[in-house]
């Protein structure tokens, strides 16, 4: 019986998986498997894989001909998976020794549908937890409960779902969404948060996440960024009225930011992302996307205003957060 899948999808890793995997040696038990997803590497990823298959009992490789893209490879994971619980890991990351066995002892304490964790991130020699944004640690809430305020940030904001352990009984809220090439976080935190009964954070932070990897897709300026847009579609598709605020306070931010660094983007794709972005913003409540753009830093605010200048004004929001952010 496996207690534990751990998802792994990979895309031309050679330069990190080794170390990924050797986390999960440190972390192997007898009742947990390990599943690479090749997401059709050309480098030598699989021949890496395939050196480990000795050392990490419980270690399975798939092979995707071609990529498929992050969403599609952890899909392909899920699908081959058999333990009661499904976490997930990047190839670029680690573990520290012995955390996946305290994420199944977290969830199997507090019986809920899914536990979220803390992380540290990875900037050279440079480490730094972060929290996931919840107060309330090692009791059981109701998710939908998580999502607001809109005015801070709250669990939709802290979308890693590697930093968690999920039951494999949600099925189809482990989903992703396959049409996406990033973002594919966005819609999966907002439907795992809205739809599932229980879930709770706990204080572990085990994951080390590498940020700013060259080659990631974060880094990377093609047309996949333009799934952005198609990634909080679906986060606004069917949403119920009170969580409407707080998805636009999230997609204005994260707006303002893809915009802050679209250097990255070709003249012609960033003529392209900031044509999207204005037909998006005008296509939601002018008096939310007001209110959200009001309560930004003035450098954001001034962003999104150039962008969509006929944004109408908020001075109330205005006074309220010159206020706080002299206080």
């Amino acid at each position: 019986m496996i207690t534990l899948s751990v998802v792994v999808p990979v895309l031309n890793g050679e330069r990190y998986i080794a170390d990924a995997l050797s986390s999960l040696c440190r972390n192997a038990r007898h009742d947990f498997e390990f599943i690479v997803v090749n997401d059709g590497s050309v480098d030598a990823t699989g021949d890496i894989v395939e050196d480990f298959t000795r050392d990490l009992p419980g270690l399975t490789m798939l092979r995707n001909p071609a990529p498929a893209g992050l969403a599609d490879a952890r899909n392909t994971g899920l699908s081959a998976a058999s333990g009661r619980y499904v976490t997930f890991m990047d190839a670029d990351d680690w573990l520290a020794p012995g955390y996946l066995a305290r994420l199944v002892e977290a969830i199997d304490g507090l019986g809920c549908d899914f536990v979220r964790a803390d992380h540290v991130q990875v900037e050279g020699r440079k480490r730094v937890v972060h929290r996931a944004p919840m107060a309330r640690r090692g009791v059981v809430l109701d998710p939908r409960e998580a999502i607001l305020p809109a005015g801070t940030r709250t669990m939709v904001d802290y979308p890693y779902a590697w930093a968690g352990i999920y039951r494999r009984s949600l099925r189809d809220l482990l989903h992703f969404p396959g049409s996406l090439h990033t973002a594919e976080d966005r819609p999966w935190i907002w439907r795992l948060h809205r739809e599932a009964a229980t879930f709770a954070v706990v204080s572990l932070a085990g994951v080390f996440y590498r940020r700013l990897v060259s080659g990631s897709l974060t880094q990377v300026g093609d047309e996949r960024q333009l799934h952005f847009f198609d990634a909080f579609d679906l986060v606004f598709k069917d949403l119920e009225p009170e969580f409407l605020p707080k998805a636009v306070r999230n997609f204005c931010a994260l707006l303002a930011h893809h915009l802050e660094i679209a250097d990255r983007f070709t003249p012609a794709l960033r003529s392209r992302f900031e044509e999207r972005g204005a037909h998006m913003v005008r296509a939601l409540p002018a008096e939310l996307v007001s209110e959200s753009v009001a309560r930004m830093s003035v450098e954001r605010e001034t962003t999104l205003r150039a962008l969509v200048p006929d944004l109408p004004p908020s001075p109330h929001v205005r006074v309220r957060r010159d206020r706080e952010e002299t206080s």
